[in-house]
């Protein structure tokens, strides 16, 4: 029961950065060429408070190539923002968070920033210094358009070694339109971290979606992929639960 709960919070939480993540790129109005994959390399975000939604919008903001900055005068939380990978730094002034993210901003490099001490004074800060961020917290996240689906999938055992693996075939189902979701699959494992750990979630174009179903069964079945899959596919509003075993010798 305390498993089926932590991977319960695990995909809530996945499923969270993905759609702010997927917000983030629609309202970026982002130029880029074909088949090159979407960035927010340059940009700047402000998350406002670090509660849980703003923690979700970071991770999505790192995914996304934005540089992000947060604020909470509450010290564990800076704390845990740092110990689980959703801040790179929790600094003391909005000085000091200011010399970061302008030094990444100009590489166009991603860095999350957090500032221990309350949103309103940073706000009121920023408001006098000029600082304007470039994004900010979405009021809405985005409908996800009625031609994609939406993948799910963990592995029974050693998701180190088996995820990965798991990836390399979802990669290679993408088609070129996927753009946003080959820089999701390719940069959400290494952000969400381990709070996210064993989860996979991946939204794409029907076609990519189908394809990857039908790799895994026969991946698995052929004993190319030697362990237990759960997969599940949603489209249309409705959901298809799989789960591939390999065979015995």
């Amino acid at each position: 029961m305390a498993g089926d709960s932590i991977e319960s919070a695990a995909s809530g939480f996945a499923f969270q950065v993905e759609r702010f993540y997927a917000s983030l790129i629609s309202a970026a109005n982002i130029v880029k060429g074909p088949g090159q994959e979407p960035s927010l390399g340059g940009r700047l975000l402000y998350s406002g408070e670090l509660d849980a939604e703003a923690r979700a919008l970071l991770v999505a903001a790192n995914i996304a190539g934005a540089a992000s900055l947060a604020a909470t005068a509450d010290a564990a939380a800076g704390k845990q923002a740092i110990r689980d990978g959703v801040a790179d730094f929790l600094v003391t002034s909005l000085d000091e968070a200011l010399r970061i993210l302008k030094n990444e901003i100009r590489k166009r490099e991603t860095v999350a920033v957090c500032v221990a001490a309350a949103s309103e004074a940073v706000e009121g800060e920023m408001l006098r210094r000029g600082v304007a961020p470039d994004l900010a917290r979405p009021r809405a996240v985005v409908a996800p358009p009625e031609s994609q689906a939406l993948l799910t999938w963990n592995v029974a055992s050693a998701p180190a070694i088996w995820l990965p693996k798991l990836d390399a075939v979802a990669a290679a189902c993408l088609q070129l339109k996927d753009e946003t979701a080959r820089r999701w699959l390719r940069l959400a494992p290494r952000y969400l971290g381990r709070l996210a750990q064993g989860v996979r979630v991946l939204r794409c174009g029907e076609s990519s979606a189908a394809s990857f179903l039908k790799r895994v069964r026969e991946e698995v079945e052929r004993g190319r992929l030697g362990v237990a899959v759960e997969l599940s596919l949603s489209r249309n509003q409705q959901t298809e639960r799989h789960s591939f075993t390999p065979p015995t010798s």
